[in-house]
């Protein structure tokens, strides 16, 4: 009987060049009913045997399907029961002779307890009731506030209950600038902007043209499913992101080179147009509140009428204040510089300053008056008008 090997420390990273040589993965599945777990694989799943030995008692089998690669081996202990016990999720594409339609599922055991659970894949994207909140947020002093999310990027929460799940807003901000670890990707949303409140960053995306600048005051609408992928950006770059639903896959595409050859700004994708909106170029008109003026994105024709994003700034000085009531689903203003007052019976009086942001619920009246200086990101789902 050999001795156990002695453990080896797990290293920070893999050891010279052997990240590189890696040419498979395996994930180990015990199996106290070896046999009849190698037939359900094989005849019920319709995966591949493609190892199986020794050959006058075989206990080890490799099994590949749906991208997975599974090695069975025969255990004498059972597996976990309850939440513990291993599960295996299959997505296939919706189909016509006993296919799942999207988002419908079977569920079912294998042998040993092995839960296995078929979903059709997801080809529209479910959005959650929700529900209509005030929601006020104010710049944090405390850099604490801001989190670490993707491709480290610092993240500030603007609706932290997210509306019931229906809707998300977040600052980020990259301070210390230059290239960007991220990678070619897209996004399962109904509705997702990218506005740049300060700096500028670099973007590439699918079928409009070689990479460019977003500078402050400029946004995209990142239409569903288009491949984009952030480069660089500049010390100090700060976007406001809104998207819907507020939980939504980021799919990474893996050997999607961008740019792509083909040019074709007005593609659709998941039926709306990509937008780049320049704020150098932008026209301005009198707005709906006195004093101040708006330039539109055209987001509102690309999107077919599901939402509207708008730059208001005071054309003069303190400007007298409108009352106003909203009856969609969303309207979310974030002060881009200068300062906004926001009166309400029912939602008091609050003053916002650069950084602040609100997001006003349906039904209920309001006042806003334009401070000097003021300049102000409106999103709203549907369109704003006035």
């Amino acid at each position: 009987m050999s001795a156990s090997p002695t453990p080896t420390p797990t290293p920070s990273r893999l050891p010279g060049d052997l990240a590189q040589r890696l040419v498979g993965a395996q994930l180990v599945l015990p199996c106290t009913e070896f046999t009849a777990t190698v037939a359900f694989f094989t005849d019920t799943l319709g995966f591949r045997l493609e190892t199986i030995f020794p050959a006058d008692a075989p206990s080890t089998a490799v099994v590949t399907g749906a991208g997975l690669s599974l090695r069975l081996e025969a255990s004498a202990t059972p597996l976990p029961t309850g939440r513990a016990a291993p599960s295996l999720r299959l997505t296939c594409r919706p189909g016509t002779h006993g296919g799942l339609v999207a988002g419908e599922a079977l569920r079912f055991t294998g042998p040993g307890g092995l839960q296995v659970e078929l979903v059709g894949t997801e080809t529209q994207v479910e959005v959650p009731e929700g529900h209509q909140a005030f929601v006020l947020s104010r710049v944090p002093t405390d850099r604490a506030a801001w989190g670490v999310g993707r491709a480290g990027m610092q993240y500030r929460d603007l609706i932290p209950d997210r509306l019931g799940g229906r809707y998300i807003a977040s600052h980020i901000m990259i301070p210390d600038g230059g290239p960007v670890p991220d990678y070619v990707h897209y996004h399962h949303v109904r509705f997702q902007l990218i506005f740049c409140k300060a700096g500028w960053v670099r973007v590439v995306y699918e079928d409009q043209g070689p990479s460019f600048v977003l500078e402050a005051g400029d946004c995209v609408l990142q239409p569903p499913g288009i491949r984009h992928r952030v480069l660089e950006a500049s010390p100090g770059l700060e976007v406001v992101e809104i998207g819907c639903p507020a939980v939504h896959e980021t799919c990474v595409e893996h050997g999607f080179d961008l740019p792509t050859p083909r040019l074709d700004p007005a593609r659709r994708f998941g039926g709306q147009r990509f937008v780049r909106h320049i704020a150098a170029a932008a026209a301005w008109r009198p707005a709906g509140l006195p004093g101040a003026e708006l330039a539109d994105t055209d987001i509102a024709a690309a999107t077919d009428g599901l939402a509207s994003v708008r730059v208001l700034r005071s054309a003069t000085g303190g400007a007298p204040g409108t009352a106003g009531q909203h009856n969609g689903d969303f309207l979310f203003l974030f002060v881009l510089g200068g300062r906004l007052s926001l009166a309400s019976a029912e939602l008091g009086h609050h003053d916002l300053a650069t950084g602040d942001s609100v997001v006003i619920p349906a039904g209920v009246p309001y006042a806003l008056q334009a401070g000097p200086g003021l300049a102000l990101l409106e999103v709203a789902l549907p369109p704003a008008r006035g």
